[in-house]
């Protein structure tokens, strides 16, 4: 049938574009309420769970008097204190970050002035509470040891659904480009491919190329090797650069994750796991092995790499209804007779494009410096252990092992016998050594502590609310003994009740979420999210703010006492029906 479909297609041959086939404001501070101030302390892991802040709920107008200095000081002054914030916020330290915020925010609600009165105002406004609430979002799902991990926005979400001008000249280069570079899929080049390539010459497209060049070299001897051992294309990399930049935190509006964007169920298909603890979608190896596995079974159907690539990322379903209805198994046909979603119509043209820079960066006038491999040592824990404990026992940071580790989604491996847990190279021998002083039952509470000059057993006991009592009968000290700087101690601490306990969310809807992609990114599922919204069906409308209890899924019998209850009206529509659009 697929030969039939392409023998109907030859009359159109002679129009199919070129193809290369080469070798294969300070006026005066704000005061903050109590009630804020209690939500701003630090949870066992030094960071502060940053309350989610219905921001556009505030008054717009003020009976305060008007800032001196006008609008023009305002916003210069906001500025700086939002960009205060920005810089804390990206260096960890969230409860500074949270007070600048709010002050940027204050300050507009305060100054007298009405933030939709000027433009220049309102969109600062604007800007600076829709940047707050992300944050605010990402910070709360961090913002305790077993809070799943912040995830970053695939690439492929900002790309597929634009278009581009066309720059004749630049097509011209690329043809004669691409029959100069080795390559093991075809490279064709037409307009649409040409109006991508101008894309990624545009500053916001080449900081996309680049960050994906930069982190390819950190994968590229793995990837190499897992598609060579599944028998596919080399180039089909290139798809991975799409996708998420090679960035393995990546997250789709749709609910996809890691390197290679599976959704959940795709992935369950593969055999990568998603649990509580562990998300392999986010593993780069196994999620590269499955999208091989998974790419070469979508070529099986169609014959075609063109068409297989675009079933990866609409669904086979969606490809071959486009066949039947056109007769035609040609990508570019189907394309041309717009029976492929906008996004995978745009998906091909994308990865060619992407393709022939990375093949021939200097031409495009990109150069990078190369992330490489990171060399690991590999352990099996045999049981849940706290990522803060494993750090403080071979004294490397946590934000290391979780850059090794990006399919661990919580502050702590799974308990599982099998889980691989990767260490910085050379440093399994020291954590096996000193993790065995410490009961295998106590990993995911005890921890470890570094003395620092100055230092005694009750400030220590005291930073880890235990007693100075429980510290010295867990490191065999007697009475009186002195602390020495530098000596490790081990601390019998014990896990806090909070971070057990589930925790309210409100989540406003945004352009492009689907139900599965909001129940993905809080570790829930849909019929969770409809429950606790008294949804009827999966559809959900931009601007609707949903119910979401994280941390185990399930509301407390008890009403939920969150920062984000005292800083929120409740929405007349987070907890009935759905409205309408």
């Amino acid at each position: 049938m697929l030969a039939a479909m392409s023998f109907a297609g030859c009359e159109d041959a002679a129009k199919r574009p070129v193809q290369a086939h080469a070798p294969a404001l300070n006026p005066s501070q704000n005061q903050e309420t109590q009630g804020q101030r209690a939500s701003a302390q630090l949870g066992p892991s030094g960071i502060g769970n940053l309350p989610v802040r219905n921001l556009k709920a505030q008054p717009l107008i003020s009976l305060a008097p008007r800032t001196p200095g006008g609008i023009p000081y305002l916003i210069e002054r906001v500025k700086e204190k939002f960009a205060a914030g920005e810089a804390n916020y990206k260096a960890g330290h969230l409860a500074a970050a949270r007070r600048d915020f709010d002050d940027a925010v204050d300050w507009m609600l305060e100054s007298g002035y009405d933030p939709n009165s000027d433009p220049q105002l309102s969109e600062l406004f604007h800007r600076v509470t829709d940047t707050i609430y992300a944050y605010e979002l990402q910070a709360f799902r961090a913002g305790d040891g077993f809070s799943e991990a912040p995830a970053v926005p695939a690439p492929i979400d900002e790309v597929a659904e634009m278009t581009f001008p066309v720059d004749p000249k630049l097509r011209e280069r690329a043809e004669e480009a691409a029959k100069s570079v080795s390559h093991d899929l075809p490279l064709t080049v037409n307009d649409v491919v040409a109006s991508y390539l101008n894309f990624f010459q545009t500053p916001r497209g080449r900081a996309i190329v680049e960050n994906g060049l930069r982190r390819k070299g950190k994968y590229d001897d793995m990837i190499a090797r897992v598609l060579r051992e599944e028998g596919v294309p080399q180039d089909l990399i290139y798809l991975a650069q799409a996708e998420s930049a090679f960035q393995p935190l990546a997250l789709s509006r749709a609910g996809a994750r890691g390197i290679w964007q599976f959704v959940q169920w795709r992935g369950n298909e593969y055999g990568l796991k998603r649990t509580w603890w562990v998300d392999e979608r986010m593993d780069p190896e196994k999620a590269t092995r499955a999208a091989a596995q998974h790419l070469r079974d979508l070529y099986g159907l169609f014959g075609d790499w063109y068409l297989a690539i675009a079933a990866y990322n609409c669904g086979p379903g969606n490809v071959q209804k486009g066949v039947e209805r056109t007769g035609y198994a040609d990508f570019w046909e189907l394309y041309k007779r717009n029976v492929l979603p906008r996004e995978t119509k745009n998906y091909v043209p994308i990865i060619l494009a992407l393709t022939l820079i990375a093949k021939d960066a200097p031409h495009y006038g990109i150069s990078v410096d190369r992330e490489q491999p990171v060399e690991t040592d590999t352990v099996k824990p045999g049981r849940a252990i706290d990522l803060r404990l494993v750090a403080e026992t071979i004294d490397v940071d946590v934000a290391t092992l979780r850059t090794l580790n990006p399919s661990l989604l919580r502050m702590a491996t799974p308990d599982d016998p099998e889980f691989v847990l990767h260490l910085p190279k050379g440093t399994a021998e020291t954590f096996s050594a000193e993790i065995a002083d410490i009961p295998a039952d106590k990993w995911v509470s005890w921890r470890r502590h570094r003395v620092e000059s100055g230092e005694t057993l009750t400030s220590i006991a005291k930073k880890y609310r235990v007693t100075p009592g429980a510290i010295a009968a867990a490191n065999d000290l007697e009475a009186g003994t002195g602390l020495e700087a530098g000596e490790k101690l081990i601390i019998p601490a014990a896990r806090p009740v909070e971070e057990t306990k589930s925790r309210l969310v409100r989540y406003r809807v945004r352009r492009g979420d689907t139900l599965g992609g909001i129940a993905d990114q809080f570790s829930v599922t849909d019929a969770d999210i409809r429950k606790w919204n008294g949804l009827k069906g999966a559809k959900v409308s931009r601007g609707m703010v949903l119910r979401i209890y994280t941390v185990g899924g399930t509301p407390e019998a008890h009403a939920v006492k969150s920062s984000a209850k005292t800083r929120h009206k409740k929405p007349s529509s987070a907890g009935g029906s759905q409205p309408k659009p």
